[in-house]
C-alpha cells in the first residue's frame, strides 16, 4: 500500500535516477523535487520541482519521505544529518534489478542503483550511493555518505571511510583500507591502503601531487 510522497532533494541527473528507481518501486503516491534553482527550474524530466530546499520542512506532510540526491558526499551528509535531526523520514532506494544479499546492512538515505551487486556481510553506511553496475563484494564496510560510482569494483573485505568517492570504473583490491574524504580517480586500481583526505589516481593508484602555494 502506497503512503505519502517522496520528496527528492536536488533536481539533477542523479535525482532523475533516484526518481526513476522510486517510480519502479511504486511505494509513494507522488514524487516531487526541491531544488534551489526553483522557480526558474520547475521540472526535472517528468517530475515537478515544488520549491527551494529550505522550504522542505514546511512542505512535508504525514507519511512523506525525503531522499537527498546530491552527489557531493559532504553536502549530502550534512543535509541528511539536518533532516534526520528535525525528525524527517529518510527513504532508502534499492532498485529491483540490483542484486543485494539478504545478509547485508544498508543504512537510511542510501540508494543501490540498477545492476549493482552487494554481497554477503557488507555494511553500507548512512546516505551511501552504490551506483549503476558497480559491485561491493563480501564483508566490505563502507562509512557514511560514500559514493561508489558506476562500474566501480570493490573486492572482499574492503573498508572505505566516511564521505569518500570511488570513481567510475575504479577497482579496489581485497583487504584494502581507504580513509575518509578520499577521492579515487576514474579507472584507478587501488592496491594499497589510502590515508584520509588523499586524492589517488592511476594504475596502480598513487596520490596526486599538489602544486606549492605561490
Amino acid at each position: 500500500m502506497r503512503k505519502g510522497r517522496l520528496l527528492v532533494v536536488g533536481a539533477s541527473g542523479h535525482g532523475r535516477v533516484a526518481a526513476d528507481c522510486a517510480s519502479i518501486l511504486n511505494r509513494w503516491t507522488a514524487i516531487t523535487f526541491f531544488d534551489d534553482r526553483y522557480p526558474a527550474l520547475d521540472r526535472n524530466f517528468k517530475w515537478p520541482v515544488r520549491g527551494k530546499i529550505a522550504s522542505i520542512p514546511e512542505a512535508v506532510e504525514a507519511d512523506d519521505e525525503i531522499f537527498v540526491a546530491i552527489g557531493n558526499c559532504a553536502t549530502r551528509a550534512a543535509m541528511l544529518t539536518r533532516f534526520q535531526s528535525i525528525g524527517l523520514k529518510l527513504a532508502t532506494l534499492i532498485h529491483p534489478h540490483a542484486s543485494v544479499s539478504t545478509d547485508t546492512i544498508i543504512e537510511h538515505g542510501s540508494i543501490v542503483a540498477a545492476g549493482a551487486v552487494i554481497n554477503i556481510g557488507t555494511t553500507i553506511g548512512f546516505g551511501g550511493i552504490i551506483n549503476t553496475g558497480s559491485s561491493v563484494d563480501h564483508d566490505c564496510v563502507l562509512g557514511n555518505s560514500v559514493h561508489v560510482c558506476p562500474g566501480a569494483r570493490l573486492a572482499g573485505d574492503v573498508q572505505v571511510g566516511n564521505q569518500s568517492w570511488i570513481g567510475i570504473g575504479a577497482a579496489v583490491r581485497q583487504g584494502v583500507r581507504i580513509g575518509s574524504d578520499v577521492v579515487v580517480g576514474a579507472g584507478a586500481a587501488v592496491v594499497a591502503n589510502v590515508s584520509n583526505g588523499l586524492t589517488v589516481a592511476g594504475v596502480p593508484a598513487r596520490p596526486l601531487l599538489t602544486s606549492p602555494s605561490s
